[in-house]
């Protein structure tokens, strides 16, 4: 998994690692990963959302399907 997450930056990877339970196999709610970020939920949604872009992104570039 980590050389997937390798072309995001460390808040962007700590975010998709705590939300899909890639750290500690327990999928965390926006509000919680905010907490231990020390910010809102909309600020994680948004870090999720441009991280999950980038995966799609390179994903693509390298002919598979998300």
């Amino acid at each position: 998994m980590d050389h997937i997450l390798d072309g995001l930056k460390p808040r962007e990877q700590q975010v998709i690692r705590e939300r899909y339970g890639f750290s500690d196999n327990r999928e965390k709610t926006l509000e919680e990963v905010g907490s231990m970020l020390g910010v809102t939920r909309e600020r994680v949604r948004q870090i999720e959302s441009k991280a999950l872009k980038k995966l799609r992104t390179r994903l693509k570039a390298k002919k598979f399907v998300m």
